[in-house]
């Protein structure tokens, strides 16, 4: 009996554990740093087929912006060998809302934050977003 309920217990926790772990499975987007070497990173972006991808120095300068596309995803690889220490901003924009991760270069290491520093739903226009006034 002991084991049917550790066994139970086990098998319990594996499958939340999975569930939470999943990859965003909805129609938006996630970015997923796939490899980091030296000033070249390495990421992905899953549930999308085309986005606009721009980048921003502290300032809010554009410095860098491409419309990207993949037939599953988009997969792009990115040196900031030119670019000198600070913060930059990687926007990331397609038709269902904008998302915005931290780049952080420190001397020859460049890190792309995975979790999203703000993300903006745009409307739907298809649905109705009217809005009632007293």
């Amino acid at each position: 009996m002991k084991k049917m309920l550790k066994l139970s217990l086990v098998a319990a926790l594996f499958f939340a554990g999975v569930s939470t772990y999943a990859i965003d499975g909805n129609k938006d987007f996630a970015l997923h740093v796939i490899k980091r070497n030296g000033k070249e990173v390495t990421f992905a972006i899953n549930n999308t087929t085309k986005a606009t991808l721009s980048i921003y120095d502290q300032e809010g300068n554009l410095i860098y912006s491409e419309k990207a596309s993949g037939k599953s995803g988009i997969l792009r690889t990115f040196s900031f060998e030119e670019f000198p220490s600070g913060t930059y901003i990687l926007k990331i924009e397609d038709s269902v809302k904008t998302t915005k991760h931290e780049i952080t270069i420190k001397g020859d290491i460049t890190v792309i934050s995975a979790k999203a520093i703000s993300s903006v739903y745009k409307a739907n226009p298809t649905e109705n977003t009217s809005v009632a006034v007293r």
